[in-house]
């Protein structure tokens, strides 16, 4: 009997599906289709394991799956996707575990990007690290002690919803930002700041401003040793990067931010291999909490 050695990693959006295998951290035979977010519940599930489908030849022997919005990782169960109206209480776990005869491990995206940003990134070198997705929202992972750390349904590390100024971190720290004050994506921006455009460099440089706050925000109640930023605004990392590290000077505990190491993301995959990466931690967290509490280490 052949052994199965691929794990099958997915990574579903509002917008998108993806999905590959991984081969010592480059993901093969990717595919992506449209999310049929309208759609019922029954009939997007269907298509997710019909792209799954498309993997059968090679015998995966486990599916990790990222996907937006909180997620009960023991349970497998997806809930309130605001971006998939009709995901609002979802065993995908089990549905897929009963189609597909093979172990499926559930989490949220941002949690997805952080795992695999550490496991095959430059911040695999830290212990503790909160990795950063800058988009339409802001998403957040929390790696602690060498694993992720997820809190009650994947609703830890959700700084993006913490009051900021008027509004939230999200108000000013993602696409919305941008949206709001200056009429422009941050894409649209970003090639006008190339081009020296005074307006567009202005509105990075405050950018910079909030999302440093956002840092501070982040050291003052995990205090990691790295930083991982991710999402479509990384690209525009260098018109932000000064503002960034100055608002990070405003934080009084000098032994933490000197110390802390900001990464931007240079994987294309990261989601994927995150969602790759869930089978591998969650078989060693299964290990670590079947220990017997008594037991002498």
């Amino acid at each position: 009997m052949t052994e199965k050695k691929h794990v099958l990693g997915l990574d579903i959006g509002g917008t998108k599906i993806s999905s590959g295998l991984n081969d010592q951290g480059i993901i093969f035979e990717q595919i992506e289709t449209k999310t049929p977010s309208d759609e019922s519940q029954e009939y997007i599930l269907e298509t997710i394991a019909n792209q799954i489908s498309s993997y059968l030849p090679y015998e995966f022997q486990a599916i990790g799956i990222g996907i937006p919005g909180l997620v009960d990782p023991h349970q497998g169960i997806v809930y309130n996707l605001a971006n998939i109206p009709s995901f609002q209480k979802v065993p995908l776990k089990d549905f897929l575990e009963e189609r597909f005869n093979v172990p499926v491990v559930v989490n949220n995206d941002a949690n997805c990007f952080t795992l695999g940003e550490y496991y095959f990134g430059p911040a695999k070198i830290h212990s503790h690290v909160v990795g950063i997705t800058l988009g339409t929202g802001i998403g957040t992972g929390i790696i602690a002690n060498s694993h992720l750390y997820t809190g009650y349904i994947c609703g830890a590390g959700e700084w993006g919803g913490v009051p900021y100024l008027d509004k939230t971190f999200e108000d000013y720290c993602s696409s919305k930002f941008f949206k709001k004050i200056y009429s422009e994506n941050s894409k649209k921006l970003s090639k006008k700041a190339l081009d020296g455009d005074p307006e567009a460099l202005s509105a990075f440089r405050t950018y910079g401003e909030h999302l440093g706050m956002l840092i501070n925000r982040i050291l003052y109640t995990y205090a990691p040793e790295a930083i991982v930023i991710g999402g479509s605004i990384r690209k525009a990392y260098p018109f932000f990067k000064k503002t960034m590290h100055q608002a990070l000077g405003k934080f009084p505990y000098k032994a933490i931010s000197e110390n802390l190491k900001i990464y931007v993301s240079e994987l294309d995959d990261s989601a994927i291999l995150g969602a790759i990466s869930l089978v591998e931690e969650d078989r060693i967290q299964n290990q670590t909490n079947n220990i017997p509490k008594n037991a002498v280490l």
